[in-house]
C-alpha cells in the first residue's frame, strides 16, 4: 500500500513534474502577462498627459481606467470558461492581438473617443492574460507550488508595472506620445511569436481528461458550481478587499495626488510610485514563502494587509498641514506594496475549492473581486475630485467604505470555507491511498 499526504504540500498522484520545461514553457505565459501589464498600466504615468491630449477633467480621465477595467472584470468568467474549453495557448494569443491592437490604437488617438475604445480593447486582451498564466501553472507544476506559482505570477506584473513606471515614463517624455505608445507595442509582437512557436498547454502525459461541453448548460453548471464553493466566495472578497488601494493608486491617481495634493515634482513622485513596485516585489516573494509553509497564514495575511493599508491611508489623509510629510508617504507607498501579493491570496482559497475542470472558471470569478473594486474606487475618486474642487483627503475616504465592506464578507465565509476544505482534504487523504492490484 502506498500512501501520499494531501494538503497544500502533498504530491498527487498525476501531479506534473515541474522542472527546468516547466519553467520555460510558462515562463513565456508570464511575459505575455507582463506585456500585457505594461500596457495596463502605462496611463498611471500618462495621466496628466493625457488630460492635456484630450482636453478632459478629472471623472473624463477616470473614464480611461473606469472603461479599461470594467470590460476587464467583465470579461473574467468568459475568459474563465474558455481557458477551461479551448486551453491556454489559444486564449492567450486571443489576448496578445487584443491588448497590442490596443496599445497601437492608444498611440495614435487623437480623440476622446478613439482612446476610450482603444482602453477597452486593451482591457479586453489583458483580461485573457492572468487567468491564462494561473491555469498554467496548474497544469506544469506539482499542486504544493501552487501559491508560490501564483505569487511569481503577480510578481511578474509587478515587473511591467515598473517598466511602465520607469521606461515609458521616460520614453514619453523624451519622444512623445505617438512613438512611446507605438513602439512600446512591439514587446506585444515579440510575445506573440514565442508563444505560437514555444507555448504547450501541458507537458506529454498529462493532458486534463475530455469533459463534456454542451452549450449553455455547460457555462451555467461550471459558474454555479465555482460559486457554490464557500472558497470561490471568499477568494474573491480576499481579492476584492485587498488589491484595489494600490491599484488604483498605480493605474491613474497616484501620481495626481503626489504632484498637486502633495507638491511633489514629477520626478520625485515617480521615484514613490516605483517603491510601490518594487514593495511589492519583495512582499510576493515573502507572503508566497510563508504561504508554501503554512497555509493557515493565508487569511491572516490577507487581514493584516488591510488593517495596514487602512491605517497608512488614514494617517497620510489626516495629517495635519498642508502636506504629509515624506517619510510617511515612502511608508504609505511601502506599505499599497503588499496589497498585491495579499490579492494573490485570493486564489488560494479559491483553487483547493475547485477540481481541475473548473480552475478557470473560480479564477475568473475571484479575480473579478479586485478589478470591480478597483473601477468602484476609479470612479469615486473622480467624481469626488471635480465635486470638492480637488479635495483628495475627501476623494481618497471612499477606500475606507470599500475596505469595510470587504472585511465584511470576509468574515462571515471564513468559518465555512475552511470548513469545507477540511472535508476535501479528508476526502484527498482517502482516495490516495492506494492498493496494488
Amino acid at each position: 500500500m502506498s500512501v501520499t499526504r494531501g494538503g497544500s504540500h502533498s504530491t498527487l498522484p498525476g501531479d506534473p513534474p515541474g522542472g527546468r520545461r516547466a519553467m520555460a514553457v510558462w515562463g513565456i505565459g508570464v511575459s505575455v502577462y507582463f506585456v500585457a501589464v505594461i500596457f495596463r498600466t502605462s496611463l498611471g504615468v500618462a495621466g496628466l498627459d493625457a488630460a492635456d491630449r484630450f482636453q478632459v477633467n478629472a471623472s473624463a480621465l477616470s473614464t480611461f481606467s473606469i472603461l479599461q477595467l470594467l470590460v476587464y472584470a467583465g470579461m473574467q468568467i468568459p475568459v474563465g470558461l474558455l481557458v477551461d474549453r479551448l486551453g491556454t495557448k489559444r486564449v492567450l494569443t486571443i489576448g496578445v492581438v487584443l491588448f497590442t491592437a490596443g496599445q497601437v490604437g492608444f498611440a495614435f488617438s487623437s480623440s476622446y473617443g478613439m482612446a476610450l475604445a482603444s482602453r477597452a480593447l486593451l482591457g479586453c486582451g489583458d483580461a485573457m492574460t492572468f487567468i491564462s498564466v494561473l491555469r498554467l501553472g496548474t497544469r506544469w507544476f506539482p499542486a504544493r507550488r501552487g501559491p508560490l506559482v501564483a505569487q511569481f505570477a503577480g510578481l511578474a506584473g509587478m515587473a511591467g508595472n515598473l517598466v511602465s513606471t520607469l521606461l515609458l515614463a521616460r520614453l514619453l517624455h523624451g519622444i512623445g506620445w505617438t512613438p512611446a505608445f507605438a513602439g512600446s507595442a512591439l514587446a506585444g509582437v515579440v510575445v506573440l511569436v514565442l508563444l505560437v512557436l514555444f507555448l504547450k498547454d501541458h507537458p506529454e502525459g498529462h493532458a486534463p481528461e475530455p469533459f463534456p461541453h454542451h452549450g449553455a448548460a455547460y457555462v451555467r453548471r461550471q459558474i454555479a458550481a465555482s460559486w457554490r464553493e464557500p472558497g470561490t466566495r471568499l477568494g474573491l472578497w480576499v481579492h476584492f478587499t485587498t488589491q484595489f488601494p494600490a491599484m488604483v493608486f498605480l493605474l491613474l491617481w497616484g501620481l495626481p495626488f503626489l504632484v498637486q495634493a502633495q507638491g511633489l515634482s514629477r520626478a520625485t513622485a515617480g521615484e514613490l510610485l516605483t517603491l510601490v513596485v518594487l514593495s511589492n516585489m519583495v512582499v510576493g516573494l515573502v507572503y508566497g514563502q510563508i504561504v508554501a509553509r503554512h497555509h493557515g497564514a493565508r487569511l491572516p495575511l490577507a487581514l493584516g494587509t488591510v488593517g495596514a493599508t487602512a491605517l497608512a491611508w488614514a494617517v497620510t489623509l489626516v495629517y495635519p498641514g498642508d502636506h504629509a510629510p515624506m517619510w510617511l508617504l515612502v511608508v504609505l507607498c511601502a506599505v499599497l506594496g503588499a496589497c498585491g501579493p495579499a490579492s494573490m491570496l485570493g486564489f488560494d482559497f479559491a483553487r483547493p475549492a475547485n477540481p481541475p475542470e473548473r480552475q478557470g472558471t473560480a479564477s475568473g470569478i475571484t479575480n473579478m473581486g479586485g478589478f470591480t473594486a478597483s473601477m468602484t474606487t476609479l470612479f469615486a475618486v473622480g467624481v469626488l475630485l471635480d465635486a470638492t474642487g480637488d479635495d483628495y483627503t475627501i476623494a481618497f475616504s471612499s477606500v475606507f467604505v470599500l475596505q469595510a465592506l470587504g472585511v465584511s464578507q470576509i468574515l462571515r465565509l471564513r468559518k465555512r470555507a475552511a470548513r469545507r476544505e477540511r472535508e476535501r482534504l479528508v476526502a484527498s487523504r482517502v482516495e490516495t491511498v492506494h492498493v496494488p492490484a
